[in-house]
């Protein structure tokens, strides 16, 4: 246990797996980064996604249609500094540590070929996981020969769970919600189709929906709507 009134630094721990992110600590992770200031603020953002139904007789406008949740999101500044002030350890540039910082938050890793996933922690709270959205570096001190000492990095999180949690979390039985799900290697269509309605016969109309020319060509990570089932038996 953290002890009373310690300074516990924010920790960004990556990893290659998301299994591994949701149970894995420190010693577990491929490589971390330390922040040398904890930020004195972070924002979590939340969106909710709503089509427009027809407008009804009478009313003034159309009515909004909950679809789903987008992933929530969270952001924050990572402080470089290398003047000594903050560490009392003056270095001649902030480049290196710059550049591992891009290294580990951006590059792929492993046979996944994509980035990492990551899990935020501050002390013995893991508060974020998911994969990094973007990633701005602004430099703010210089030397006379135009070196960097200091630069602040915003970093744009969005939330990744596992799609065993998701489909917990979305309740995905239920039809007459829309549903956006990602192709999967073997992936078909009326198999999908199957997974969300319980009957595969809504494909040509899943297809249309998407715009999809090939439906019997999927291409794997490639997002799929599937709209919810009115009352009639017909997507909506």
């Amino acid at each position: 246990m953290a002890e009373s009134g310690k300074l516990e630094k924010m920790l960004i721990l990556a990893f290659a797996d998301s299994k591994k992110a949701e149970s894995g600590g420190k010693k577990e992770a491929d490589d971390y980064v330390e922040a040398l200031i904890n930020p004195e603020s972070y924002t979590q953002s939340y969106k909710l996604k709503f089509s427009k139904s027809g407008q009804g007789q009478g009313s003034s406008g159309q009515q909004l249609k909950y679809e789903y949740s987008e992933p929530g999101e969270m952001s924050f500044d990572f402080l470089f500094d290398n003047t000594g002030i903050i560490d009392g350890t003056p270095r001649d540039s902030i480049a290196d540590d710059v550049q591992k910082f891009r290294k580990v938050l951006t590059d792929y890793k492993g046979d996944a070929h994509e980035p990492r996933h990551f899990k935020l922690v501050w002390g013995e709270n893991s508060i974020f996981k998911g994969r990094v959205t973007s990633l701005e570096i602004t430099y703010k001190l210089f030397k006379p020969d135009g070196t960097p000492l200091r630069a602040t990095a915003k970093v744009t999180f969005k939330s990744s769970i596992e799609e065993e949690k998701r489909a917990a979390t979305e309740d995905r039985q239920s039809a007459d919600l829309t549903h956006i799900r990602k192709v999967r290697a073997g992936d078909t269509l009326p198999l999908m189709c199957f997974r969300i309605y319980g009957d595969s016969k809504y494909y040509l109309d899943v297809a249309a929906a998407n715009g999809l020319d090939n439906f019997r060509s999927l291409t794997p990570g490639a997002e799929i709507r599937f709209p919810p089932i009115d009352k009639t038996g017909k997507l909506s």
